[in-house]
């Protein structure tokens, strides 16, 4: 296992308020080299997951193991910086990562914090760059002068560049156009394929990742409630339910499809060119 969660939790505190539970006593355990789609409604502790991922937020209770390094709640010994470099994470707000006067220079900050040489950084930026679809031209301006979606981009750029082994990406696609969202989606599928790394998406979309993820893992309340593949989880509709997500739309009007003609539910349709090829089948069939 590349990242294992041992019954962990964790509080919010703020000063004069009673602590919020964000994990409770959490149990999961991820395999290296998969896409793995993390889905929850807003407050399900998702993000909170992610973030104890590379140690930015430390268990209070609990084991959390990632690749060799090993996080236990009430451990003060400062996170090794390697540890930081191994696991990239995005966070879902682009403008909280992004610091410099230039793209460029954003992108070039995790390399060269990390010991590389100028030219192996510069070629690390150029090959982030065309991976998320960012125009070259981009890298002279302020990040803050971007688009949503360019800034989106950067801010994944800026973490790949430092070519971590584990990917964990929060609400990646927020402020991306429905195409730029499949065409990241894509991209991030051929890292693990092609590269071997583990990329982790936190996401509310389902729908999205259907195609993409090898696994899904559903959070409410702190807790792991689901883990399995994408063809498991769009047929727990009690699951779906429970933790306020709806099934893909094709898998939706495929089922209503189903019920009105009395016929079995197709087991997967995760998109609409499935759904529309399983529709001509039974036209045809019944022809």
């Amino acid at each position: 296992m590349v990242i294992s969660f041992e019954e962990v939790s964790y509080r919010y505190r703020d000063r004069g308020m009673t602590p919020i539970l964000g994990l409770d006593g959490l149990n999961l355990e991820l395999e290296e080299g998969r896409m793995i789609a993390v889905l929850g409604a807003p407050g399900s502790g998702k993000s909170t997951m992610l973030q104890h991922m590379n140690g930015l937020m430390r268990a209070d209770e609990g084991l959390v193991r990632i690749l060799d390094f090993n996080l236990e709640s009430g451990d003060s010994r400062k996170i090794p910086p390697k540890l930081r470099q191994r696991v990239g994470l995005v966070f879902q707000y682009p403008e909280q990562q992004l610091f410099e006067d230039t793209v460029e220079k954003d992108l070039l900050f995790g390399p060269l914090n990390f010991g590389w040489s100028e030219a192996e950084a510069a070629e690390a930026v150029r090959r982030a760059a065309f991976f998320v679809g960012l125009d070259e031209a981009l890298l002279a301006q302020s990040p803050f002068k971007l688009s949503s979606g360019q800034m989106r981009k950067a801010a994944v750029a800026a973490v790949l560049a430092a070519d971590p082994d584990i990917l964990a990406l929060d609400e990646p696609t927020a402020s991306l156009d429905p195409a730029s969202r499949e065409d990241l989606m894509q991209r991030l599928h051929g890292l693990t394929k092609a590269e071997g790394k583990t990329v982790i998406v936190v996401t509310h979309r389902l729908e999205e990742l259907v195609s993409y993820a090898d696994d899904f893992v559903v959070i409410k309340g702190g807790r792991v409630i689901f883990q399995g593949t994408a063809r498991e989880l769009v047929h727990k509709q009690e699951v779906l339910e429970e933790a306020g997500l709806m099934a893909p739309s094709s898998v939706r009007i495929a089922g209503t499809l189903a019920a009105q003609l009395g016929i079995e539910t197709p087991e997967m349709l995760p998109d609409a060119a499935a759904l529309a090829a399983w529709y001509a089948g039974l036209l045809e069939s019944q022809s």
